[in-house]
């Protein structure tokens, strides 16, 4: 490896007497297998770079943490008991080296009278603030910055705040956002039908455009293909986006080198690749198994679907 492979692996991956990438994987696989044939055959994936898991299990595997998933959902409810919950819980997954993701459409909007106190609501952007300071606190397995996504619902009041949140460069910088938006209001959009939405829609693009933020998540899509619907439905993702999940699911993800399967005559060896995929969905399904979870919720949520 070069001297940045290095640095990082040092840095980030290397625990006690650790030196080498060797050293990391015999960690990583004497805590993942469960028999010796499984022992060999994760030990092959990953010394050759055929398959990496991710960071939480590089990190945290066969450590007293345990923690080896990298992404969670957790709800997020419209009280204050329950915000401040949700933050604490964030805070117990990121200082393993998980990311949260989180969807704020339940929270009524900035100004809205609260009952309880006779007050006002903060609103949705004013909390989120607080779970990034929060998050800039806190460093994921003393090795790296936790990192969000915030999720709200185009149907909420406080949309147009929120997609604008990040417009200034640096704010709220622990967070991705996306807006959750469902089939009919991509149709008023394309029909022209809805000014309102029209008016949503042209600010998305303008953010995309300004610096990339927010994203697009689309509701009936995700939850069309959610294969356990009744157990409720998806209402965010994991922090880059790619993972949708229930409230206080977790999983863990693994990265294969495509490259380790080009041949000399630039062909494809999908004997080998499906030898190596199929061994790298026994050890993350291991993962799921061996995992030390953060709160009793997510282990619960996590066992019964495994992600």
């Amino acid at each position: 490896m070069g001297e940045f492979e290095d640095k990082l692996l040092t840095e980030r991956y290397c625990i006690g007497n650790e030196s080498s990438w060797k050293d990391v994987v015999e960690r990583v696989v004497n805590a993942i297998a469960t028999d010796a044939s499984e022992q060999k055959a994760f030990y092959d994936l990953m010394i050759n770079k055929d398959f990496i898991p991710n960071s939480p299990t590089l990190m945290n595997a066969g450590t007293d943490s345990g923690q080896l998933s990298a992404c969670f959902v957790l709800p997020v409810p419209d009280s204050i008991e329950g915000i401040f919950t949700a933050v604490k819980n964030a805070a117990l997954v990121h200082k393993t080296g998980g990311g949260t993701g989180f969807s704020f459409t339940s929270l009524r909007p900035s100004g809205s009278v609260v009952k309880s106190t006779n007050g006002v609501a903060s609103g949705v952007v004013s909390f989120m603030q607080v779970f990034d300071s929060a998050t800039d606190a806190i460093k994921q397995g003393g090795k790296r910055r936790g990192a969000n996504m915030g999720v709200l619902e185009y149907t909420h009041p406080e949309i147009i705040d929120f997609i604008k949140c990040k417009r200034t460069e640096g704010k709220i910088k622990n967070f991705n956002i996306s807006v959750m938006v469902d089939d009919s209001f991509m149709k008023s959009v394309v029909t022209g039908k809805s000014d309102a939405n029209q008016m949503i829609f042209d600010e998305i693009v303008e953010g995309i455009y300004a610096n990339g933020e927010p994203g697009v998540l689309f509701k009936d899509t995700i939850n069309e293909k959610n294969p356990t619907p009744h157990l409720g439905k998806m209402i965010a993702t994991n922090p880059c986006g790619e993972q949708p999940l229930l409230p206080n699911e977790s999983c863990n993800l693994g990265s294969i080198n495509l490259s380790r399967f080009v041949k000399e005559d630039r062909t494809i060896d999908y004997k080998r690749m499906e030898t190596v995929v199929r061994s790298a969905v026994i050890f993350l399904d291991n993962v799921i198994t061996n995992n030390k979870y953060p709160l009793p919720e997510i282990k619960e949520a996590s066992l019964a679907t495994r992600k």
